[in-house]
């Protein structure tokens, strides 16, 4: 007979844990590949920023590497070579596989938090989104959810209910916090019509962001109140009885897919369904997964054996992140609420939202090499991202959960000055001289043989082209103007800037 969860006392969990750190592990394969095939051009020895310099001025801030160590405590404090920087990134991309692979244990998921919490306080404005802390704070507690040692998928120990629960107080800030970021941020959220632009100017656009972005109003606007329904309503009550919570998480995790389904979001929204999982129990799962996993998970319950120092650190964690909540649920009641922000060092409890202002038009930065003598009338070729659109006739592929790092700062950059991102100067030299990092960061060079002679990078304002039945042009384009000025290796303004950066 066919053991039913649904017959038992009280609720149990030991596929959620299963179906949680699986994830997990997932996204942190993903996140690490990521520093693998980026970290060294963006933040290695000859990097746009490298890390070296960037320890070395915190050391000078803050008097001391000391004090640099408790404010970023990293491991590339002791070691940060380019070697140190690839060592920590496959460790942490083959204990991730392993993770997925259903082998896990608390010194484990110790271990890949301290190699992602170094990654990313070495990654400088690489690796300043909110699903950076996010990941390691929801890292954090999963140490607390499985044994320190037992690495089998349904090990003796039950899963804490305690620590499933700071799971939920987890889900509850991701998703209130932006709907209240949201709400606070911008009367196009207010008023309905958000979705109209959103899917033109997010980051990064899919493959299906076109489609969505010509949805009749009316459907988009639906969208809207959906997006608060998942993030101002259901956060109420992953809390709650039973079949609220199962309500509550189904709905957070369908938005979540909606979104997937919808652009390229990096690893955020899989990431967010993480905690979310914590809302459903083992008789919600033992309806989906297959028999075999459910018969494993009834086994290990009835075996199950429960360790008392394991439920004290339970304890004792939730202690502390409920100390550490303070200032993030102060911050959610706050009309000048921040998003996206620490406030410990370790990123234990953070506060979390996204697109709290949508913009109504998409701006691009793309740069342009020539090897003409005379920029003037030269014939400038372009240097294709690999997500942001550059070619009207450019279709978006999918791309996440993997992360461009590149783009999306680009994708900031363009709705600032150069000024105000120094290392796009850096990059231009390094598109002078083809250095293979600063190009490899591009989906194709232009210039294969030889350098060009000049970069300059131009901003245009990008819009959808309405479908039609044959094959447009994906986008149209405006050009607006020179965002960086024609730089060339002989202008001795452009050399001195370098070198007082310490780039040269």
């Amino acid at each position: 007979m066919l053991y039913s969860f649904e017959h038992t006392s009280a609720p149990q969990y030991w596929l959620t844990r299963f179906v949680i750190l699986r994830l997990l592990g997932a996204v942190y394969a993903v996140a690490f590949l990521v520093a693998i095939t980026q970290v060294l051009p963006l933040i290695g020895s000859n990097g746009l920023l490298p890390v070296d310099h960037y320890l070395h001025q915190v050391s000078i801030a803050l008097g001391s590497k000391g004090a640099g160590f408790m404010r970023l405590p990293s491991v590339f404090w002791f070691w940060h070579s380019d070697q140190a920087l690839l060592l920590v990134s496959w460790t942490g991309l083959i204990l991730s596989l392993i993770v997925v692979a259903g082998y896990a244990n608390g010194l484990s998921m110790g271990v890949l938090w301290v190699l992602y919490l170094s990654l990313v306080h070495v990654g400088q404005e690489w690796y300043g989104y909110g699903w950076e802390i996010q990941l390691t704070e929801t890292g954090f507690l999963a140490i607390f959810l499985c044994p320190l040692l037992d690495m089998r998928p349904f090990p003796k120990r039950p899963p804490p209910l305690l620590v499933i629960i700071v799971f939920r107080w987890l889900i509850f800030r991701i998703m209130f916090g932006a709907g209240m970021i949201k709400y606070r941020g911008d009367a196009v959220w207010r008023n309905g019509t958000a979705l109209y632009y959103y899917f033109e100017t997010q980051p990064i656009p899919g493959p299906f962001s076109r489609w969505f972005h010509f949805l009749p109003h009316s459907l988009l606007q639906l969208g809207v109140w959906f997006n608060w329904l998942a993030e101002l309503l259901a956060p109420w009550f992953v809390f709650g009885p039973r079949i609220f919570r199962h309500i509550a998480g189904t709905v957070i995790i369908l938005f979540q897919f909606a979104i997937i389904l919808s652009g390229n979001l990096s690893f955020l929204n899989w990431l967010t369904i993480v905690p979310a999982l914590a809302c459903l129990d083992d008789g919600f799962w033992a309806k989906l997964l297959p028999g075999i996993l459910v018969r494993k998970a009834a086994k290990a319950e009835e075996q199950a054996e429960v360790s008392l120092p394991m439920q004290y650190t339970a304890l004792i964690v939730t202690c502390i992140v409920g100390l550490l909540s303070f200032q993030p649920a102060f911050n959610l009641l706050s009309p000048k609420q921040i998003m996206n922000t620490s406030f410990d060092p370790l990123e234990l409890v953070n506060t979390y939202g996204a697109f709290g202002s949508v913009g109504q038009e998409r701006f691009n930065v793309v740069f342009e090499g020539t090897r003409d003598l005379n920029p003037d009338s030269a014939n400038w070729k372009a240097y294709p991202y690999k997500g942001l659109p550059v070619a009207p006739d450019g279709t978006p592929r999918q791309v996440a959960p993997y992360q461009l790092r590149l783009d999306w700062q680009m994708w900031f950059a363009a709705m600032s000055t150069a000024d105000q991102y120094p290392w796009t100067y850096h990059l231009a030299w390094k598109l002078l001289h083809n250095d293979p990092g600063g190009v490899g960061l591009f989906a194709g060079n232009p210039f294969p043989g030889k350098p060009p002679r000049y970069i300059r990078a131009v901003i245009y304002r990008y819009r959808f082209a309405r479908p039609t039945p044959g094959a447009g042009p994906y986008w149209e384009r405006e050009k607006l103007g020179l965002w960086l000025p024609v730089l060339s290796v002989q202008n001795p303004q452009f050399v001195a800037y370098l070198k007082g950066q310490g780039w040269l």
